[in-house]
């Protein structure tokens, strides 16, 4: 982003290196010269400032591209500022109509619930737990009541609403707009007057929500918040914005050998952005390798040092060197250690399985079918020999069986 002028008085040097962390990677600070006097004003008084990044539970599970957020938050967090993690548990029976060209159906109490237990324990992989606030927006919103929520629309404008580009968009194309869609930015902006919030993050999309609570924040007599947007991560296409929907996401829940070759499968060019927008390491730390990569050393090395932090942090040091090694096994042809192991019974008679059938059998293909176009595609070996023939038949005995670069099964017969 363009830096703009901050201030026209001297910065300490911790001043300098909170407004530092805070820009690295972001795409717009608003104001930010009212957030270099935030700063100015809790270094003399000694007083954390309010950090708010709220989530809606609208899905399980969390993949890493929500966590470039998060990531800020920690950073800002080791600054020794207060945190609030805030689950939309109310708003999520609203649904944000963000970015969409729909009504969005809202989530039953159950769904939200089921979800919300899982946010805050996905979230402590990132934030620290012991310096965290977590609050639920249905603390207040629960409490305004109808006379409440209808002095708060008081003090929003249709006409500044329809600037919303979804809702002009939708609008202009005579598609429906619900009133309850309303409700979601003013919901959403109110947690900033209840939370006394002094900075608030989201991801671009975010960005009219963050600054309705601005507006809120003034409308109740306080000082308004600054807001921080991040941008939408690109998945391991490099192309789309990471999600789950288009199969280019890394789960923080999944497996910490998945989570280490996902990483390393991304190009050099997006290493270097998802370096600046999760990895833990200082900017001088990162545009050092970047020289060193620009002066010969093998990009790769850099890579696999992104994928042992990541993996790090979602699983522990020994899992991401024991996914380091599973995946140089892998690149030489070699057995992964801890593949599944197999007992199965021949056929009737003690006759020998298809392979095709053996590869359903084992988990590897969906179906026999499927099994014989895996082998059409030169993608099955047994014992590390590619398998031409379908009609291959396997007796007694253990083989190792694999489809792909990552699937593989040891599997006895008998």
């Amino acid at each position: 982003m363009t830096q703009q002028k901050t201030t026209d008085f001297p910065l300490s040097d911790s001043v300098r290196e909170a407004l530092a962390v805070t820009l690295r990677g972001c795409e717009e600070l608003i104001p930010q010269k009212d957030w270099v006097k935030k700063l100015v004003r809790s270094e003399a008084t000694g007083t954390p400032l309010r950090i708010k990044l709220g989530l809606d539970p609208t899905a399980p599970d969390i993949h890493i591209g929500h966590t470039v957020v998060l990531n800020k938050m920690r950073q800002l967090q080791d600054l020794g500022h207060t945190v609030i993690f805030l689950i939309g548990d109310f708003t999520t029976l609203i649904g944000d109509p963000s970015g969409r060209n729909s009504t969005r159906p809202p989530l039953t109490r159950e769904q939200i619930d089921i979800n919300a237990q899982t946010y805050y324990r996905q979230a402590s992989m990132v934030l620290d737990p012991s310096k965290t606030e977590i609050r639920y927006n249905s603390e207040w919103c629960d409490a305004l009541g109808s006379r409440g929520v209808i002095q708060l629309a008081a003090r929003y404008t249709v006409a500044r609403m329809m600037e919303r580009n979804d809702f002009h968009d939708r609008f202009h194309a005579g598609a429906p707009i619900s009133v309850h869609e309303f409700l979601y930015p003013l919901m959403q902006g109110y947690d900033s007057v209840a939370l006394k919030s002094d900075l608030e993050l989201g991801g671009t999309d975010q960005k009219f929500n963050l600054l309705v609570g601005r507006h809120l924040q003034a409308e109740y007599g306080q000082e308004p918040q600054c807001i921080l947007t991040m941008p939408l991560l690109e998945g391991l296409d490099g192309v789309e914005k990471m999600s789950k929907s288009k199969n280019n996401y890394i789960g923080i829940s999944e497996g910490a050998n998945t989570m280490f070759a996902k990483v390393l499968s991304i190009s050099d060019l997006l290493m270097w952005r998802w370096y600046t927008l999760l990895s833990f390491q200082s900017e001088a730390q990162i545009a050092a390798l970047k020289a060193e990569v620009a002066t010969g050393r093998n990009p790769k090395d850099a890579k696999v040092a992104l994928a042992k932090e990541i993996t790090t942090r979602f699983h522990n040091a020994a899992a991401a060197d024991t996914a380091e090694q599973d995946f140089i096994n892998r690149s030489q042809g070699g057995i992964p250690d801890g593949i599944n192991e197999i007992n199965l019974p021949l056929g009737e008679g003690g006759a020998a399985l298809g392979i095709g059938a053996l590869l359903k059998s084992a988990g590897l293909a969906a179906s026999s079918g499927e099994g014989n176009r895996l082998i059409d595609g030169g993608g099955v070996r047994v014992d590390a020999t590619v398998v031409n023939d379908k009609g291959l038949k396997l007796g007694a005995g253990t083989y190792v069986l694999q489809v792909g670069k990552r699937k593989f099964a040891r599997v006895t017969l008998g």
